[in-house]
């Protein structure tokens, strides 16, 4: 069998031009591939710088708007008096004369007491007030007999000055009775319990026979007396509220029985101590209660009016960063970059908050500053969206 000698050279060439194909296609995946790679980097790298540069928005502190500022805080209503009216004496309770929620004079019958064991007690000293006395008497008539003896040489000057000294002993035995029976007399008095002053009786925790004790254990008392026209109010002002708090100032407060009615009261004196358990100083206030009907015991919600500070900025809550050192905002400078800034909060008004110190009315803030800003870090602020246009303005 014999090869064809013409078939050799188109086959080589056939086999050469395919091989420059594949190179051709080789190298045109490989510069498909390095373009998509150089693509992909660039992508990469201006993703990298946007979030390298976060877009915030900013903001400007403002000046306090609107009506004065005001301070509510909680307080609790007192009568201008209250008494706790406990027995003097032991004893039954005969009759009582006044229950709960009766208007009384000073001097009023409230109770009466019967005291079986003093009234004994009296009878004792009255019989040992008449025995002292008639020894004193006798003592006194047998000193002066033997002193006239004595004028006759019939006695000794010792035993005169022991006649003498025997009466002045028995005046003061009965002196001493005298003063124990005033003491009875003056226990007995008690067995009539009276009010202290003109008021209103708002408890009774006694009734007829029950056996009563002197004493002034708590839980004890017979009657309890409060004066309620007028009323005190106690507040617990926080300590840095406390310079705007002065003696004589107006205020006014509201009560829950009267929804939509305020009252006036008026600021009477100041503790001038900071509470331990508190953190603020208690402020005691006065109103008239003739015809208000406040309740002695009961809540009340005090309002101060401050005074305006000056220098007081108001920014939104979320400006605030909170760390370890405290509360800061996020300040953008001129060329874009944060620069941290602490701040002390004068008040947090729930919708925004204001600052008493470390802000500038020219300062940019970020409204709401991104998770792990830090200082020195570059931002790009976003711009401003246009206002639509006025209805009716070209």
């Amino acid at each position: 069998m014999h090869s064809d000698p013409e078939a050799g050279p188109p086959a080589r060439s056939r086999l050469g031009l395919f091989a420059l194909a594949v190179l051709i296609i080789g190298g045109v995946v490989a510069a498909l591939g390095i373009t998509a790679r150089q693509s992909d980097a660039a992508r990469l790298q201006e993703r990298a710088q946007a979030q390298a540069e976060p877009v915030v928005n900013l903001i400007s502190p403002a000046a306090p708007a609107g009506p004065p500022p005001v301070l509510d805080l909680p307080g609790r209503i007192e009568a201008q008096s209250r008494a706790l009216v406990h027995a003097r004496v032991a004893g039954y309770i005969r009759r009582w004369h006044a229950d709960i929620g009766a208007p009384v004079k000073a001097g009023q019958l409230l109770a009466e007491i019967d005291t079986p064991e003093l009234d004994q007690q009296l009878l004792q000293a009255r019989a040992e007030l008449a025995s002292a006395r008639a020894n004193a008497a006798l003592s006194e008539t047998t000193a002066r007999r033997w002193q006239s003896l004595q004028s006759q040489n019939f006695v000794s000057a010792q035993a005169v000055e022991e006649k003498t000294g025997d009466a002045a002993v028995k005046q003061a035995q009965a002196n001493a009775v005298q003063a124990n029976l005033d003491r009875l007399l003056a226990l007995k008095a008690f067995a009539r319990v009276v009010a202290p002053f003109d008021g209103v009786v708002t408890a009774r925790s006694t009734d007829i026979g029950a056996l009563v004790n002197p004493g002034g254990a708590p839980g004890t008392e017979l009657f309890v007396v409060s004066d309620v026209a007028r009323v005190r109010l106690y507040v617990t002002v926080p300590q840095n509220q406390v310079p705007a708090v002065k003696t004589g100032d107006a205020v006014s407060f509201s009560v829950p029985e009267r929804p939509g009615q305020r009252f006036d009261a008026r600021v009477l004196a100041l503790s001038q101590a900071i509470g331990a358990g508190t953190g603020g100083m208690v402020v005691q206030l006065a109103a008239d209660n003739r015809q208000a009907g406040l309740l002695p015991g009961g809540f009340a919600s005090v309002r101060f009016a401050l005074p305006p500070r000056e220098g007081v900025l108001v920014i939104p809550p979320s400006a605030l960063l909170f760390g370890k050192t405290g509360p800061r905002v996020a300040v953008v400078t001129a060329d874009n970059q944060v620069v941290l800034k602490p701040v002390t909060i004068a008040r947090d008004l729930g919708a925004s908050v204001e600052i008493a110190a470390g802000l500038l009315p020219a300062d940019r803030l970020i409204e709401s500053p991104p998770d792990g800003i830090a200082d020195g870090a570059k931002v790009k602020p976003r711009a401003a969206a246009p206002r639509p246009p006025t209805p009716g303005k070209s």
